[in-house]
């Protein structure tokens, strides 16, 4: 078996000529935020994988065996729910929305432009179509965030100053300014239709 317990972030720094010649390996999420697994690659070699602990493994990241040789790693088609705004009864705000109570549940969201990606549950599945979005099943590469904290996420890599807090951190309600909530008008409001395509 063949140690690999290096990892380059999007194969940064590397020829690619030497990316386009690397050994491949296709991994869903569930392997891919482990940071020791055990795959086999394109050329059929049996990979030990042993990264620091908290290492997220990204599509497009590249494994380093001890011998030297390179691993690029795809992010494996799996099942997933895509979620997407309906144009017809709301926004693309709505997308936004559903990552917010999706978040505060702690579920792996991928996040692009124009939908939402996690993984299969049929209960997250009614509620989103009940907040009138549309979900459908695909099977895809599953990229989620990594956490506003996570070792390898899907930032650009840079950071964005000093490290420490200046000044009072103060709670996030301090910064919001008061506000009343009955505005005399109710949302109360019914579509009677279904999102299930």
């Amino acid at each position: 078996m063949l140690t690999a317990n290096k990892l380059m972030p999007r194969g940064g720094g590397l020829a690619p000529v030497l990316l386009k010649r690397a050994a491949t390996v296709e991994l869903d999420w569930d392997v891919r935020q482990k940071s020791r697994f055990d795959a086999t690659d394109s050329q059929g070699r049996q990979l030990g994988v042993f990264l620091p602990r908290g290492t997220l493994v990204r599509g497009g990241d590249v494994l380093v065996a001890e011998d030297g040789s390179l691993v690029k790693v795809i992010a494996a088609k799996q099942p997933v729910l895509v979620i997407t705004h309906c144009s017809e009864h709301g926004t693309a705000f709505d997308l936004m929305r559903a990552a917010y109570h999706l978040g505060n549940r702690h579920v792996p969201i991928e996040l692009q432009p124009d939908h939402l990606k996690i993984e299969p549950d049929h209960v997250l599945a009614g509620m989103l179509r009940s907040m009138h979005l549309i979900v459908r099943e695909a099977e895809e590469g599953f990229e989620p965030e990594g956490g506003a904290y996570g070792a390898h996420g899907g930032g650009n890599g840079h950071s964005h100053g000093a490290t420490t807090p200046v000044g009072p951190v103060l709670h996030p309600d301090a910064y919001a300014a008061p506000h009343e909530h009955d505005h005399g008008h109710g949302h109360d409001h019914d579509h009677h239709h279904g999102h299930s395509h």
